[in-house]
């Protein structure tokens, strides 16, 4: 069991566990009080999901998963949560959801699974979750155009090594990017990931990038990530 200040992640049967790229994530995706309802693609254990609930008072929060042990310990963490008359839990792939759902999002998100040619993880479970062959780019992009709403935006959290193909494939497709955050582990190393705003307007103005150092070194965290997970850590 991992404890967060207003919520914990129950993680026994999940195949991916609480990690920063998701705090990452539902920390620093920019949020509005007027969002209605949300959508995590690919949602795990809910982490995200719940810390967009815990950040949209109003908002109701959609969680789609197709890992059924994962998708039981996301059931349980938003049974067990503040929010759980305003979270549900579809269990079913990305596309699936795509062919059945009417619902239009003002926010959708994704951590997705990264990997496309490193070796597969001997667990089958494991391997869907890792590699994105079981949700490619091209799915995702085209999912999301079909669900968000016209003023809506989608945030993504890439390995920086694969930010600059999804970026190409987006715009191809007909999505924009609005604001992008280069997240490094700590000041000396480069870039590790990306996590970048996008929709379906396109930008009045140029994309607002940033940068954020997780570490000045081990266990030392920057006063900038400090800030913008101490609303979740228990220990912030």
């Amino acid at each position: 069991m991992f404890h967060f200040k207003q919520f914990s992640i129950q993680q026994e049967r999940a195949v991916m566990k609480v990690g920063t790229d998701g705090v990452l994530i539902g920390a620093w995706t920019p949020v509005s009080t007027n969002y209605q309802n949300i959508l995590d693609v690919g949602a795990g254990t809910g982490l995200i999901a719940l810390m967009l609930a815990q950040r949209c008072a109003e908002a109701s929060v959609d969680a789609v998963e197709q890992d059924i042990p994962s998708c039981e310990d996301m059931e349980a963490n938003f049974r067990a949560s503040p929010w759980s008359n305003r979270l549900t839990a579809f269990r079913c792939s990305f596309q699936e959801f795509c062919c059945v759902t009417n619902n239009k999002y003002d926010l959708i998100v994704c951590n997705p699974p990264f990997f496309s040619n490193s070796l597969k993880n001997s667990s089958k479970r494991k391997a869907r979750a890792r590699h994105n062959h079981t949700l490619p780019p091209e799915d995702l992009i085209d999912g999301v155009k079909q669900l968000l709403r016209p003023n809506g935006i989608f945030s993504l959290i890439l390995p920086a090594l694969d930010y600059e193909a999804f970026r190409l494939q987006a715009f191809r497709k007909g999505l924009f990017e609005y604001q992008k955050l280069n997240v490094r582990p700590t000041p000396n190393k480069p870039v590790k990931r990306v996590i970048s705003v996008w929709g379906l307007q396109f930008p009045q103005f140029d994309i607002i990038e940033e940068e954020l150092v997780i570490e000045l070194s081990r266990h030392c965290y920057s006063e900038a990530y400090t800030n913008l997970t101490r609303n979740f850590y228990l220990n912030l």
